[in-house]
């Protein structure tokens, strides 16, 4: 990794925290310890309303310094949230057009149906308009971690969903999510083009980067980052996140 990242970003579930839970204690104090010393991003697919649930409203009462160093960009970096005096305002959203929405919505819908993944008996909705992303929860929004780990274990579920609507939407970006999601944005709008928007609203080189999140593999929605030529270091869950931190922060605090 680089010697001391002018900004470290993050992928939420499954990074940060378990799927759509919030960040365990632990990690919130190492959050807001590196709050203290460097930028802090954190990108992922989740909608703006997952990020509160999970992020905002867990951190304890923080300095508007340490909150002008948290940078999130929910839905794969198609919008992008920054903390002023006011409360957490939108800097920008890269929505879809209605049109785009809506053969989004049926394109997913019925190639689920075809292959047999469409869930009769769901925990919550299975699709959802995200703005700037439609997301296809194959077992409902609020699925519980083992069933979602459960129902796809070697991810090949979602790559054949992924392949066939990609098939149908080729003016469109369709990547695979988290563990039974895949997500829909615009062409070219990815967790890298986040990144990049980052890079250039902060001033910060995405040399000066460092990324970590549990799917940089090839089918997952970190590869872009990875692909981009961010310093990325692969992670199995918040346990090691923390373990890193553990071991980063206090660099910080010794030069």
């Amino acid at each position: 990794m680089p010697i001391l990242p002018r900004l470290v970003a993050f992928d939420l579930d499954d990074t940060l925290a378990p799927s759509k839970s919030a960040l365990d204690p632990i990690m919130i104090d190492l959050l807001v310890k590196l709050l203290g010393v460097t930028e802090v991003c954190v990108i992922s697919g989740g909608q703006f309303g997952q990020f509160q649930a999970q992020i905002i409203d867990n951190l304890p009462e923080i300095s508007p310094e340490k909150l002008a160093r948290l940078h999130l960009m929910p839905t794969c970096g198609t919008q992008y949230y920054r903390s002023d005096s006011q409360g957490w305002s939108q800097v920008y959203a890269e929505n879809l057009s209605a049109d785009q929405k809506t053969r989004a919505l049926e394109a997913v819908e019925q190639t689920a149906r075809d292959l047999g993944f469409w869930e009769s008996d769901p925990w919550g909705p299975i699709l959802e308009d995200r703005g700037s992303q439609i997301t296809f929860s194959a077992l409902g929004q609020a699925a519980p971690i083992a069933s979602k780990i459960a129902w796809d274990p070697t991810g090949e579920k979602k790559n054949a969903l992924r392949s066939a609507v990609q098939a149908l939407l080729p003016d469109l970006e369709v990547r695979s999510g988290g563990s039974t999601s895949v997500d829909i944005t615009r062409q070219g709008i990815d967790k890298a083009y986040g990144m990049k928007r980052l890079a250039t609203l902060t001033g910060v080189d995405l040399d000066d980067m460092l990324f970590v999140g549990d799917r940089l593999d090839e089918n997952g929605n970190d590869y872009p980052v990875k692909v981009l030529g961010v310093e990325c270091i692969a992670v199995e869950g918040w346990p090691d996140t923390a373990a890193l931190l553990e071991d980063l922060v206090p660099r910080y605090v010794t030069v």
